[in-house]
């Protein structure tokens, strides 16, 4: 065996540099395989054409084809907003949550003067003048009279209505 040479060496040396460029190029373009193959998405096929799904993050596309290819677009998300209005919720129920505990925020002075009776309180029944008796206004003749004629119609009503199926079902029509 002869001695190595600088040259022999050095020659040697970029030979090894070249093979482990070679084997972790190799390892690298195994690692950045594309997606599909890694069973990254999962594909359905649809009316339209294939519905997508990310298995990593879950989004999920319809992919569509058109004149100048396939085109892929994210179905909107409605967990997405729902948990945004819930975080919004939480928040502005946690902010009125330390206004209450502050305690009430009334300050200043009230420019109309407060009423002295409520308005929407109902009136008294009326009082006897010399007994303490709580009087009841009974209805008047001509209200028992409208009554009475209603209830004369309704019943009417009520009796033809009877017949005429009576009728419809003996077949006597």
């Amino acid at each position: 065996m002869r001695p190595a040479t600088s040259s022999t060496a050095s020659w040697l040396a970029a030979a090894a540099l070249a093979a482990l460029m070679t084997t972790s190029g190799g390892l690298v373009a195994a690692q950045s395989a594309p997606d599909s193959e890694n069973g990254r998405y999962s594909m359905t096929p649809i009316p339209e054409g294939v519905l997508r799904l990310d298995t990593r993050t879950g989004t999920v596309s319809t992919c569509t084809r058109n004149g100048a290819g396939w085109a892929c677009y994210a179905v909107p998300d409605e967990r997405t907003a729902l948990d945004a209005e819930i975080g919004r919720l939480q928040t502005e129920v946690e902010k009125l949550k330390g206004q209450l505990a502050a305690g009430p925020t009334v300050s200043g002075k009230v420019d109309e003067a407060m009423p002295k009776s409520d308005p929407l309180k109902k009136a008294e029944p009326k009082v006897a003048e010399g007994e303490r008796r709580i009087e009841i206004p009974l209805p008047s003749d001509q209200d028992v009279d409208r009554v009475m004629s209603f209830l004369e119609k309704a019943w009417r009503r009520l009796i033809d209505m009877a017949n005429r199926v009576q009728k419809d079902v003996s077949g006597k029509i």
